[in-house]
């Protein structure tokens, strides 16, 4: 079973134009990417932690085998690509035979569709799927509905807190594990990472997506080592949306006060619609001015008829005259904002310039002794 990226329901290839979007996913990154720029948004790219299959076979093959002979009563199965690639390997040991019989006689549990679809893929058939499509809750199933002392086998899939398997050797005479991939952090020398968390915490992007739990994890983590973690976490429960792909992702982020934007299904495409209907839905500014009509979405704004790209700084100026809705913003809060400076005569440069982009004489009128306005 494969999980639909994205519909043509509702496509625009301008739905997203203006919007930064960071992708900290590894593993299926292009789609993700490709459905964020086909709609005309920025994509920032960093992968905060990869998926690598294990450095040797040997491993997964003795794990296998110790499957085999055990026979297991129940195997939990997490994820596709997972169980297909424990097959792979159980295949160029010559084990794949001997797994399939094992197995032939095992109740079956499974995270989620795609697991069931990897599974049936095996030429094996399920009895069951977790109600909240986590491992936690496949756990919980299997507790509830079998019996205790049996021989219980897990597929892991890259992160589960010791505790969930504690939970099973408690009740259980016997649990194996195969670990057919891990998840492992990215190149130290990779500088994508600072980037991202720097466009965060400066204003220069709309929404990170976290398509596992590790990945968020590791994005805290070296948020806290670059000395920006709190800059980072105000960041996402404030300007910028932290958009996951179901619970268990976004379990840390709870964790860490941050309220993400979750779908009710748990797919990467129900997170990609979500997302798109979420920022222009919150995120784009329309106000009513003496010189028309005036949006601002994400790094652009639409005045007259034209949509125009502004830079982080005129950014920075621009946001908060049209959130003000006419109040004067005072000349301190402005310079306060922007970025790399708060000197008070790089403002009027900037604001200078920032009209100069506009093209709409006295859409941002000064007020003296106090501040700006946008002209409504």
């Amino acid at each position: 079973m494969t999980d639909q990226v994205e519909s043509t329901i509702g496509f625009r290839p301008d739905q997203l134009e203006g919007f930064r979007i960071g992708v900290t996913s590894d593993r299926r990154s292009a789609d993700l990417i490709d459905a964020f720029v086909r709609r005309g948004a920025q994509v920032v790219h960093a992968p905060t932690i990869r998926m690598a299959n294990a450095s040797s076979d040997e491993p997964v093959i003795a794990d296998t085998r110790a499957i085999i002979d055990a026979r297991p009563d129940v195997l939990l199965a997490t994820t596709a690509y997972g169980v297909r690639r424990w097959f792979e390997v159980a295949d160029a040991a010559g084990l794949g035979d001997e797994l399939l019989c094992a197995l032939g006689r095992t109740a079956i549990l499974v995270r989620g569709p795609k697991a069931r679809g990897g599974i049936r893929a095996a030429g094996l058939d399920d009895v069951g799927m977790s109600a909240e499509e986590t491992t936690e809750s496949l756990i919980d199933e299997v507790l509830a509905t079998h019996p205790p002392g049996l021989t219980v086998a897990v597929q892991l899939h890259g992160y589960l807190p010791p505790e969930a398997l504690d939970r099973l050797r408690d009740v259980h005479d016997r649990v194996l594990t195969v670990e057919p991939y891990r998840w492992i952090d990215p190149d130290l020398t990779d500088e994508r990472v600072d980037r991202l968390i720097e466009a965060a915490c400066t204003g220069g992007l709309d929404c990170i997506t976290f398509t596992s739990a590790p990945a968020v994890h590791a994005l805290l983590m070296a948020a806290e080592a670059r000395g920006r973690y709190d800059d980072l976490v105000d960041a996402m429960r404030g300007p910028v949306v932290a958009a996951t792909v179901g619970p268990v992702t976004s379990a840390p982020l709870v964790a860490a006060g941050v309220t993400p934007l979750q779908p009710d299904r748990f797919r990467m495409g129900a997170m990609i619609r979500q997302v798109c209907e979420h920022l222009e839905d919150t995120r784009v500014i329309r106000l009513e001015t003496q010189h028309g009509p005036v949006a601002l979405r994400g790094s652009v704004v639409e005045v007259r008829g034209r949509r125009v790209a502004l830079p982080p700084v005129a950014l920075s100026i621009l946001r908060p005259l049209v959130q003000a809705r006419g109040s004067v913003v005072a000349r301190e809060r402005l310079a306060a904002g922007m970025p790399g400076t708060a000197d008070e005569h790089a403002l009027e440069v900037a604001l200078s310039r920032l009209r100069q982009t506009l093209a709409v004489p006295g859409l941002i009128s000064t007020v003296v002794k106090r501040g700006y306005r946008i002209d409504v």
